[in-house]
């Protein structure tokens, strides 16, 4: 077996070529995983507005049919995550990092599905350094790559069926009780968020290894790190406090919108005094890559924002879920 570009001549410009598919090829993958994420969201979402009366215009607007919303969201996650380089995503991968473990402490054991929603960019620039860092230098890369960006794209394609599927009929075939993959739902689905919870830990205990290793490696010495990670840390720990802080003020889709702005914004500032030019143009690619994935689940984040602001909802207290409206039975588990 021979990489793709050793069965063409040396051309100039050529290594150039390869490495953009092998940057979109990347970016595929981190796009499909996101979309993967949103699928199985969406269906844990609408099953708990189906068992409650008080959320069916939450239920009703999830399941909304776009039909071309969602390619359109992959074609444009793959555009930005090819274009944002190594060295800026790993500092998105980290600096969420540390927010999501900042915010899981203050929660206390308790979970929250908005978190999923705000980790959507971070999730896909990890998948892309998690790559990055594990084919660096493998001899079959573009091979490798083209078999990650089809598998990942047969995972997000039948999770968006399973989305479709469930937003259609999954009321009907949870009172009949003749569908397999809905009475699967009905029976399990309240370990949804603990199978993402479980997915997103494992990826970013790779991601964050990969990042520090892609930053590090534009290091000549040790004195150059310390320059750089010194003034990174405490701008990072700066902003999660902020952000812990406006979190507990202002919940919704303009604070979420807000906290984008501010974090891209410290990035900025840091990039100003320790990056190059490039990366300065990477953080405002990475600004439009964050935005578009809120305005692209902005249902979703609705419905997490209206649960917080409402409460425990009565599935997640272990009361009926996975339960048609009309048809109490006995409880079937605990979500978050």
């Amino acid at each position: 077996m021979f990489s793709l570009g050793s069965w063409l001549p040396a051309l100039p410009g050529l290594a150039w070529g390869w490495a953009l598919l092998d940057a979109l090829l990347q970016g595929l993958v981190g796009a499909c995983a996101v979309s993967v994420l949103c699928s199985l969201l969406k269906v844990y979402l609408y099953i708990q507005c189906a068992n409650n009366p008080e959320r069916q215009a939450e239920k009703e607007a999830m399941a909304a049919r776009r039909p071309l919303l969602e390619p359109l969201q992959v074609l444009v996650l793959t555009a930005v995550l090819a274009l944002v380089g190594s060295r800026v995503a790993a500092l998105v991968v980290l600096e969420f990092s540390l927010r999501a473990v900042s915010t899981i402490l203050s929660l206390k054991g308790a979970h929250s599905s908005q978190l999923y929603l705000l980790c959507q960019y971070s999730l896909g620039c990890g998948v892309s350094c998690g790559l990055s860092f594990l084919l660096e230098g493998a001899p079959h890369r573009s091979w490798n790559l083209a078999l990650a960006a089809g598998l990942a794209g047969l995972l997000a394609l039948h999770a968006r069926r399973l989305a479709r599927h469930v937003c259609a009929l999954y009321e009907l075939h949870s009172r009949q009780r003749y569908c397999g993959v809905c009475i699967l739902l009905l029976a399990a689905g309240h370990g949804i968020p603990r199978l993402l919870r479980n997915a997103l830990a494992v990826t970013f205990a790779v991601a964050d290894l990969a990042a520090v290793e892609l930053i590090n490696r534009d290091f000549l010495s040790t004195g150059e790190a310390v320059r750089f990670w010194t003034p990174l840390s405490i701008c990072y720990t700066l902003l999660v406090v902020y952000m812990q802080e406006e979190s507990r003020h202002s919940t919704g889709r303009g604070a979420a919108f807000r906290t984008v702005v501010m974090r891209m914004g410290g990035l900025f500032i840091l990039l100003l005094t320790v990056g190059r030019w490039t990366d300065i143009l990477h953080v405002f690619v990475s600004l439009l890559g964050e935005l578009w994935c809120l305005l692209h689940s902005g249902v979703l984040l609705e419905s997490c924002c209206r649960q917080v602001r409402g409460g425990q909802p009565r599935a997640t207290r272990g009361e009926g879920w996975g339960q048609p409206r009309g048809h109490p039975e006995r409880p079937l588990g605990s979500s978050l």
